[in-house]
């Protein structure tokens, strides 16, 4: 997946709190892939591996989206 094209977008948790993706970092240690993003007022940073920020979670039995773009 091409990160740049998501950068500066904003993205809903499945649990309702809205975000923006700043960039993607490489753990020093690990090479893992990291996404960068904060919660909307700016006040806290968040990082989380790259295939968990794009993945799935099961809710109530059914598979959707960790964070969905808003257009």
């Amino acid at each position: 997946m091409d990160i740049l094209e998501h950068i500066m977008c904003d993205f809903k948790h499945y649990k309702g709190g809205t975000y923006k993706l700043v960039g993607e970092v490489i753990h020093t240690e690990t090479e893992e892939e990291l996404v960068v993003y904060h919660d909307m007022d700016g006040t806290v940073l968040w990082a989380r591996p790259k295939e968990m920020f794009f993945g799935k979670v099961v809710v109530d039995g059914k598979e959707i989206d960790r964070f969905t773009k808003i257009d």
